[in-house]
């Protein structure tokens, strides 16, 4: 499996910060893939990892109150998720939504591939443009403020692995061995396959 092949934006030229052989040896394939995409890949697939975790866990224990994040597995999951969409649509001008209709674990793994792609495509869009200081408003303020789009996409992505944390955290506590380290080396390991 190719990096390329999953992650939308991912370059195949040599070049600098080219994923290869450690022994200086080139790969069939050299993949030069941006920092953008290296954050919003791993961003997505650790939550994913998370939420596949869970799927083997019963109702109890996912909604089981910890003295953390927001409370529970599935509302802290579903936190994390509803931060990804919220933001994105703010961010590309579309009304926001709230969907916490379906917190089930299948639903959430819906939503979170939805988010991602929308989230990608607006912090590609950006990037594409160097629109990173670019303002956008923020309609869920009161009164509504001026953000700029690069703090944004950093702070989804800092949001999720805020709470992932913590949803590792209650994991730990429920007695789910092994777990995810969440890191990005095991995410490039992982898409490298």
């Amino acid at each position: 499996m190719l990096l390329h092949e999953h992650l939308p934006g991912a370059h195949l030229p040599v070049g600098n910060g080219a994923i290869g052989h450690s022994d200086g040896e080139l790969p069939d394939v050299v993949i030069n893939m941006s920092l953008l995409n290296r954050l919003l890949g791993h961003d997505a697939w650790t939550t994913r990892q998370l939420l596949m975790i869970c799927a083997g866990l019963s109702d109890d224990i996912l909604d089981r109150e910890h003295d953390i994040g927001h409370r529970t597995l599935r509302q802290t999951l579903a936190h994390i998720i509803s931060n990804m969409e919220i933001w994105s649509s703010m961010m590309a001008n579309e009304d926001v939504g709230q969907s916490k209709d379906d917190q089930t674990i299948d639903g959430l793994l819906r939503r979170l591939s939805l988010a991602e792609t929308r989230l990608r495509t607006v912090a590609q869009q950006t990037e594409t443009r160097n629109a990173w200081d670019q303002l956008w408003t923020d309609t869920l303020d009161n009164p509504p403020q001026q953000k700029s789009f690069g703090a944004a996409i950093a702070h989804v992505v800092t949001h999720s692995m805020h709470h992932r944390a913590q949803v590792i955290y209650m994991l730990r506590l429920s007695g789910v061995d092994p777990l995810p380290e969440g890191d990005v080396f095991s995410w490039e390991a992982a898409v490298k396959q």
